[in-house]
Parts: C-alpha cells; structure tokens; sequence
C-alpha cells in the first residue's frame, strides 16, 4: 500500500476509486464502505484511494473537547486498510484552514486534481467542506459536472451491522471487549513501547513488560485485569494484562499496563509491541498483602489459559 501523509502536495496520475472519511477503529461499518471499494476495483480495475485526516477534525474543530479518545492512530489505521486491501492512503494534514475549504475547491482540487477520482463511494450523511456544507446534493451536481461516478452506502447498509465509533468506545469503557471485537471485526489492539519498571512481577513470579504509550488520545480500556494476545517481533503470544493503579503495591495514583506473556522470557526492553484484547478477566483490586496478589495472579493465569484452550 502507498502511503502519502504529511503534505497536502501530491498528485495521482491515474482515475482512482476514492472514499473519504476518518474512519476511527476501521469497523464493521468502514469495512462495508472498503468491501465495496474491492469490488468496484474489480469490476474497474482501478487502484483504490482513502482519503483520511490527521490530527482527528474533532481535535481541530473543537479544541475544548479534551476527552476525545481515539480507537485506532494513525499508524495503526494505516496497518488496517492495508489489511482490507487499499491501494492508495492519503493522510492529508487537517488545519482550521482546510477546514474553511468550499465544496468547489475540495472537489475540484482535491478529489478531481489531485486524486483524479473516477468513482467515488462515501457514507450516508457525509459532510465536507466549510461549515460542513457538502453533501450527497452537493456531490452530485459536481459529478455532473466533472464526470464522475457517484455512489453512497446506504443508511439501511450500515445501521443493519448496528456499529458505531462511540459505541465501541462505550464497549471498551465497560471492559467489554469481546463486545467491541463484535463491532470492530478484530479484537481491540494498542501499540506500545516496553520500558524499564520495578520488577516487582518478576518478584512474583510473573515477570511483566510495562507498557509506554506512544500517543495519549489512545482509547485505553476500563482498568482490570485482561486475557490478551501479544505480538512480539512479527511473533503472536498469548498473556495477561492489568491495567489500573496497582493499588496493593503503588500509590502514586499513575494508570500503568502491564503485560504478562505466557512462555516467554526474552529482553524485550525499547522494544514496540502490539497487545489485543480478548477477554475481561476481573476488575482491579487492592489486596491484604504479597500473598493475595500473588494468588490471585495464579487465578488469572489459569482462567485465562482456560481461554486460551478455546480458542487455539
């Protein structure tokens, strides 16, 4: 997959099919919008483009809003469209300014000029440009105009999946990600860098990698204790993984995660890896003392190897 970001200088030389949105966690509903940009491809045999945006318009738009949470980052976004078989994706950089851009001009000299699009698929209720005055009526008189070809999923299409960006992250506040895989069509994953912490699951008997994340927008699920999968160095794993205070042994009230990986015992220090939520274990809780925690660690394991069993 090509990937063009950073600039909002480019250009594509040959017609393109093109759908444009944010596209937050890629879920069932985007993936029908893709879906349907695979099929066109092959009845075509065009290259097909997504258009995204980089901050989140919502970051730019709203400024005020802090609680903004975001499903997938960039990175991670760009690796899911890979997967669902995009050929182009342009991260076009979102700015108060470009916000302000006319219907006209972003169809005319984004779309026409420098994604010389000959087919375009969006959502129902897309809106662009300024003030969000764009729209499918919007749309249609300038595929009229420059001669493209127009279609939008329907509202029927994607309502029928039942799946939306807020109510994953409603799934993921409960702790209930085997819900939000249901939505996403993936189980839920972060990104994140091993750093160096205390040691104390070592102690334990559960040595943990903790986990530095790289962007704060990212949606962390509900503090608890989880069965996940770790993929480490190209290489799946399964483990266990707590997110919360730990009470029983910290009280600087920092969030921290922590991921115990089952059969494993390699320095994995600086290094990136990629958690995916399976299951919710239990919530956090503060123990009497060493021994408890340590107790209820064992439980965990073997409720989650118990998960493991099923699904391998």
């Amino acid at each position: 997959m090509l990937t063009i970001q950073h600039t909002e200088h480019f250009r594509i030389e040959k017609p393109t099919i093109v759908t444009i949105g944010t596209f937050d966690g890629v879920h069932l509903g985007h993936q029908k919008i893709l879906k349907r940009l695979q099929d066109l491809k092959a009845l075509y045999g065009l290259n097909t483009v997504v258009l995204t945006f980089e901050p989140h318009p919502r970051k730019i738009l709203f400024p005020e809003q802090k609680d903004l949470k975001l499903l997938t980052l960039i990175d991670e976004k760009l690796e899911l469209f890979k997967k669902h078989g995009v050929d182009v994706a342009v991260v076009y950089p979102f700015s108060k300014a470009f916000a302000n851009t006319s219907p006209k001009h972003y169809v005319e000299d984004i779309l026409i000029k420098q994604l010389k699009v000959e087919h375009l698929v969006i959502g129902y209720d897309h809106k662009f440009a300024k003030d969000r005055l764009g729209d499918i009526h919007v749309l249609k008189q300038y595929a009229k105009e420059f001669n493209f070809q127009l279609e939008e999923i329907s509202a029927l299409d994607i309502d029928n999946i039942a799946v939306s960006s807020s109510k994953i992250r409603k799934a993921l506040e409960e702790g209930k990600v085997a819900l939000a895989k249901d939505y996403l069509g993936h189980h839920y994953f972060l990104k994140a860098k091993v750093m160096k912490g205390k040691q104390l699951g070592r102690q334990l008997g559960y040595a943990t990698a903790n986990l530095a994340l790289t962007e704060t927008d990212k949606m962390i699920p509900k503090s608890g204790v989880y069965f996940v999968g770790v993929d480490v160095h190209e290489k799946q794993y399964f483990g266990m993984m707590n997110i919360g205070l730990n009470p029983t042994t910290d009280s600087d009230k920092k969030l921290k995660l922590e991921v115990h990986i089952f059969d494993f015992d390699e320095d994995i220090y600086n290094a990136e890896i990629s958690v995916r939520f399976i299951d919710f274990l239990r919530d956090e809780k503060k123990f009497a003392n060493l021994d408890a925690l340590k107790a209820a660690l064992s439980e965990d394991k073997t409720n989650s190897l118990q998960r493991m069993l099923q699904i391998t």
